[in-house]
């Protein structure tokens, strides 16, 4: 049976294209790293694939802010691609500085596609500096057709110093609940809401650590599960998380 075939894109300041390609292949799919600026020179590479995935890192070294300027090159000169991609029924995956990218450029939540509207962002964490450590999530129920089901809980780790989640007014996380777009949230030890700090990592709006769009295609995340893919991943021996979103990926397409 053929892999379904993924681009993990690559710009300036990106550095976990590497390991997601291998997450992606671990997980039964065909990862291949592709430059910003040869997918930009050749848009119909976007075309011939089935999903693509934005990687962790500092792209553009985070000037301005986290994602802006990889987020507007994307929708400025790829838009038509993404948003094609997604109706023809390919998935899209944004992890750390790739949902960063996902916001800006506005495929997350996406309410408006096909036009790319900016809708949420993500800022500094209410700590004001990186923070580098494990979380637990709780699966919500969403429209995501790729997550384990709502109220599965997972293990991931975040690496990010711009993760805090904030909305545009009073209230709109409830919106964003109601249609199914709330894809993750950060949980207390036990499991339950709300989460603390340093379990809420951010001070993320309503814990929240993921979108997902209308179609269900889209995701973006904070954490990392490129990083949480075997048991020795984990300090406690507790990874493993992340590689069941790869296989859930690879399996909707395959």
């Amino acid at each position: 049976m053929a892999r379904p075939r993924f681009i993990v894109l690559r710009a300036a300041g990106t550095n976990c294209e590497n390991e997601t390609a291998w997450a992606l292949e671990s997980g039964g799919a065909a990862a291949e790293i592709l430059h910003l600026g040869r997918l930009l020179a050749e848009p119909a590479a976007l075309t011939r694939a089935q999903g693509l995935v934005i990687p962790g890192g500092f792209s553009y070294g985070d000037d301005i802010a986290a994602g802006r300027i990889l987020a507007n090159r994307l929708r400025t000169g790829l838009g038509e691609e993404l948003t094609g991609l997604v109706a023809r029924g390919g998935l899209v995956l944004g992890i750390c500085n790739g949902f960063q990218v996902l916001v800006k450029a506005g495929l997350l939540p996406g309410r408006y596609q096909p036009r790319l509207v900016q809708e949420v962002s993500l800022t500094w964490n209410d700590c004001n500096q990186y923070v580098c450590r494990w979380t637990r999530l709780a699966c919500q129920e969403s429209r995501c057709l790729f997550l384990p089901p709502a109220g599965t809980l997972l293990e991931l780790p975040v690496a990010h110093a711009e993760g805090k989640l904030i909305l545009d007014r009073p209230g709109a996380e409830k919106e964003l609940d109601r249609e199914g777009l709330v894809a993750l949230r950060y949980v207390a030890p036990d499991g339950t809401l709300p989460a603390p700090r340093p379990w809420n990592p951010n001070g993320s709006t309503a814990d929240i650590a993921g979108l997902t769009d209308p179609t269900g295609r889209v995701l973006g995340l904070m954490p990392h599960p490129e990083r949480a893919m075997l048991p020795w991943h984990h300090p406690a021996g507790r990874g493993g998380c992340g590689m069941e979103i790869f296989r859930r990926m690879a399996a909707l397409l395959a």
